[in-house]
């Protein structure tokens, strides 16, 4: 998306959503000045908080990456996003543990593993799992308030379910080859396919996005299937043909 549309998205979560649910806008960047102007804007419009991103790609120094998230903790509440695996740059516990002191920080969305949520919990930091397939151990057993998940755009209900006080490893087990198939691709292309399958959202995606393979498709759609009732808004699931999905990539 477009910075306007990624700003119109929030706003539009907000006035739908605002009286009822905290609204996080992801305006991270891994440009300070857009990741201070997206979260300027993003409260501007009414997100009550942000997530925030580590600096991608080009990366940076420990001292430029301190001087990055005190910039945007400085906008107003804020989670801390570490996924090396995409941004190819752990953020240090060190760092954690010097952004834990500002008053808008409000914890890690954590894709590292529950060793290392397990860790910060235990020096008073708030975690919140970015692995589906781990979140429920995640908040079992390490400690994680919650889950940042993209299983949850499709059975939000169950994904709930997990994050309960009580735990339910049965559920848990039940999940895992749907988590898996919702990983088989870069997220969010199964997540889109998924959706588009269970006609919830127009068969578009952006390059450099595609849809997933038939195969996939066909694999999923057993998987999608078989929760069909707890997926909001699912009158069917079908594979689709690949002409059906069209991809764009200039406008």
């Amino acid at each position: 998306m477009s910075w306007d549309e990624h700003i119109m998205l929030i706003a539009h979560t907000v006035n739908a959503f605002g009286d009822k649910l905290a609204v996080i806008g992801n305006t991270g960047s891994n440009s300070t000045r857009e990741a201070l102007h997206a979260t300027e804007q993003g409260f501007a419009v009414g997100m009550h908080a942000s997530l925030q991103i580590n600096p991608y790609y080009g990366k940076t120094s420990k001292t430029g990456l301190l001087n990055h998230l005190h910039a945007v903790l400085n906008e107003g509440p804020a989670i801390v996003y570490n996924v090396p695996g995409r941004t190819g740059q752990d953020i240090p516990d060190d760092v954690v543990n010097e952004i834990g002191q500002h008053s808008n920080f409000l914890g890690m969305k954590e894709c590292t593993g529950n060793a290392r949520i397990k860790s910060h919990v235990s020096r008073g930091v708030n975690c919140w799992s970015g692995n589906d397939d781990e979140s429920h151990d995640a908040r079992h057993d390490s400690g994680a308030v919650g889950v940042i998940s993209v299983t949850s755009n499709v059975v939000p209900g169950l994904m709930h379910k997990l994050m309960q006080d009580t735990p339910d490893p049965a559920l848990n087990a039940s999940l895992k080859e749907l988590f898996a198939w919702l990983f088989c691709e870069p997220n969010p292309i199964a997540l889109n396919t998924a959706l588009a399958m269970c006609g919830l959202v127009k068969p578009v995606f952006r390059l450099p996005y595609v849809p997933l393979s038939r195969a996939q498709r066909e694999k999923g759609a057993a998987l999608l299937t078989a929760v069909q009732e707890h997926i909001p808004g699912c009158t069917g699931v079908r594979i689709m043909e690949d002409h059906e999905f069209v991809l764009i990539g200039r406008h």
